[in-house]
């Protein structure tokens, strides 16, 4: 027996067991097999399209304009309502763009991304940042302060792992961090027992900036390691009495991976999407201090540098080319703009306890 002939009993049986089989007879049909191409080429097209347009990140807000819109009280300069209001916007953005959140997406497009989940997780890391800067200083008076009843509750939500799709979902949780920091926000003008506080300091003000300093410096060194660097170990600073946990070598060679490059690239932009809105936010409600410490043009000039982050990337993919080489590299690029800033953001720390 031919394997033709063996297919034809096959299906012959299979068409007396299944009912309404006859769809296996459109399957054979030069123009059921058309059908099922078109279909399956249409699905890619639409699948492709959506993943490009979920690829395309919020547009900047303006912060003063954004307190407005969060505040309740009609009293919109309280101090702390456009850092707080920042976060929020920030964090809904990440909920509610194009596509909604992606980083827990287990179907197409969502599924097959990897550029804006980096983006998500470069905002998630500030936004979390900042939270905890609310919780442990900006709302506290000093160490032995009792600690502000909301933040407690939306600090620890908004450190719910970022790629969880069920039980409970991610959005979910974030979305229950929201809706405690909006109430965080709206107890701000209020006196009283049911009052809440932000203090606008220097030391606060500082605090937090440290923590942004680490990430932006972070993200330099995976940035700048994306065409591989031999570094000197520094890790013991020279202390010859220091020790560590385990023994490194005096040189090493630090490489991001190729697959990694782009994701390391995005995350990076996501990083200085928030960090723009959230030091203008910071612009608002220490202006005082700013002042004082003649600091304000040091904090506008971080903020320049990391708007430029965000310039339209024209090339269809993250190149790597060598630092000297004739093609370009994004990811040096991306690392000298977040050096400047860090520097200037050092600079700035220096002024606020010095100046």
């Amino acid at each position: 027996m031919t394997f033709r002939e063996r297919f034809s009993e096959v299906l012959t049986r299979v068409r007396s067991l299944v009912p309404g089989s006859n769809s296996l007879d459109i399957l054979q049909s030069k123009g059921g097999r058309r059908a099922v191409v078109a279909t399956l080429s249409a699905y890619s097209l639409l699948t492709l399209g959506l993943g490009f347009y979920w690829s395309m990140s919020p547009d900047a807000f303006d912060v003063t304009e954004n307190r407005a819109h969060y505040l309740e009280s009609t009293d919109k300069s309280v101090t702390g309502a456009a850092t707080t209001a920042a976060l929020l916007e920030v964090t809904r953005l990440l909920l509610e763009k194009p596509g909604g959140y992606i980083s827990n997406d287990i179907t197409p497009p969502g599924a097959f991304m990897d550029n804006m989940p980096s983006w998500e997780y470069g905002v998630l890391i500030q936004s979390r940042d900042l939270a905890r800067a609310l919780r442990e200083v900006l709302s506290r008076s000093q160490s032995q302060s009792q600690e502000d009843v909301d933040l407690t509750l939306a600090e620890p939500r908004i450190n719910f792992q970022n790629s969880s799709w069920a039980l409970p979902a991610t959005e979910s949780e974030y979305g229950d961090a929201r809706r405690y920091l909006k109430a965080y926000l709206n107890r701000l003008p209020k006196q009283g027992e049911e009052s809440a506080q932000f203090y606008a300091r220097a030391d606060n003000l500082s605090f937090w900036l440290g923590m942004v300093e680490k990430r932006l410096g972070s993200l330099s060194q995976r940035l700048s390691a994306s065409v591989g660097q031999r570094r000197i170990n520094t890790d013991l600073a020279g202390d010859s009495a220091a020790t560590q946990s385990t023994l490194e070598t005096d040189e090493f060679l630090v490489k991001t991976p190729w697959d990694k490059i782009d994701n390391v690239y995005y995350e990076s932009r996501g990083a200085a999407y928030a960090l723009i809105h959230f030091l203008k936010a910071a612009e608002v409600d220490f202006a005082d201090v700013l002042e004082k410490k003649n600091a304000t043009v040091s904090l506008r000039q971080i903020i320049r540098e990391l708007e430029a982050t965000q310039q339209t990337v024209w090339s269809p993919v993250i190149l790597n080319g060598s630092g000297f080489g004739i093609w370009a590299n994004h990811s040096l690029v991306m690392a000298s703009y977040l050096s400047r800033a860090n520097a200037a953001l050092i600079d700035l720390r220096e002024l606020l306890v010095q100046g």
